[in-house]
């Protein structure tokens, strides 16, 4: 499963990723790169809704996933505000709260496997960011230092 997102200019797939502040992944989905960024929000969070409806306060996202459908299906799914980080100009500036998925992204970058889209099929591209995650957090967990030989 393959799209093109024509605003990117990119090929492929999109990974959507629901993150707790620690930048663990508490939901993950992986759909071709044509889908909207509130369908895939959307989606992520119905799979997550039943382990984070209680704890969750505040959903903090980027402007793609803007707009009044998505802020009250959230509101109907998990009582939790939603929060838009905008960038006030074109430059580049370090937005609050965002960085901590960017820091998720740049977790997986170091595994070859999830530098590029090499999976066939969308579940193992899934699976091998859920294996990854699992690495990332024992050797947090266990305080390893990453073994680059």
């Amino acid at each position: 499963m393959y799209g093109f997102d024509v605003a990117k200019h990119t090929k492929g797939r999109k990974r959507f990723v629901l993150v707790d502040t620690l930048g663990l992944v508490m939901s993950l989905v992986v759909l071709e790169a044509s889908a909207k960024e509130r369908l895939g929000g959307a989606i992520v969070l119905l799979e997550a809704v039943e382990e984070i409806k209680t704890n969750l306060v505040r959903l903090w996202v980027d402007q793609g996933f803007s707009g009044e459908n998505f802020a009250r299906v959230v509101g109907q799914l998990t009582q939790a505000e939603v929060e838009v980080i905008c960038r006030q100009s074109k430059d580049f500036e370090v937005l609050p709260k965002r960085w901590i998925v960017e820091r998720t992204f740049g977790w997986w970058n170091r595994y070859r496997r999830l530098s590029k889209d090499y999976e066939l099929l969308v579940e193992m591209s899934e699976a091998m960011i859920y294996g990854a995650m699992i690495h990332t957090m024992l050797r947090r967990l266990a305080k390893l230092k990453p073994n680059h030989s």
